[in-house]
């Protein structure tokens, strides 16, 4: 008998038990990635100039939370992730400008102002480059049900903690 031969069942159980392995590994562990990103966080890129100067046009990745109660950390000022409400495929990123009760004037710089209501269960979102965001001047008041998460660090390529903007908005709660 060769080698070989006497080798055979020696290594049909080694494949036996690697694949037996993999299997113990891999669905745990997707178990875990899959519970992790759908309830606690998520990293997302950020694409487009709507947020310029706070995030890149393209590069940044995002860490959004979604830790149970998020919603009710939410404060004016805060980005936030969500489903744009026309095209359901697509996501974005923008800053929480007002809250349910709050008015607010849609664009401070035109002669005629208009103001509106942010309804119950809704949000006004707009990107911090005023000229070049489709947002809640475009969308109107978002529904809370839209939002994904609260983005909280970016993690790549300059790691930094995404700090609550509300002093830095563009005259909306100023009186210049």
């Amino acid at each position: 008998m060769s080698q070989f031969a006497q080798l055979g069942p020696n290594i049909r159980r080694y494949g036996a038990s690697s694949a037996r392995m993999f299997i113990y590994c891999a669905i745990p562990s997707a178990c875990f990635i899959h519970t992790v990103f759908d309830y606690a966080g998520e990293i997302t890129p950020s694409l487009g100039p709507s947020m310029l100067p706070t995030l890149n046009m393209a590069g940044d990745m995002l860490m959004i939370e979604r830790l149970p109660g998020w919603r009710k950390r939410l404060r004016v000022g805060d980005l936030v992730a969500f489903t744009t409400p026309y095209d359901p495929g697509r996501r974005a990123v923008k800053r929480l400008l007002a809250e349910a009760g709050d008015t607010v004037c849609v664009d401070p710089r035109s002669k005629h102002p208009s103001f509106v209501l942010v309804p119950k269960g809704h949000v006004w979102l707009q990107g911090d480059n005023f000229n070049n965001s489709t947002d809640s001047r475009v969308y109107g008041p978002i529904p809370l049900g839209l939002l994904h998460g609260r983005v909280t660090w970016c993690v790549w390529p300059s790691p930094r903690r995404i700090q609550n903007g509300a002093e830095i908005l563009p005259g909306h709660f100023t009186d210049s």
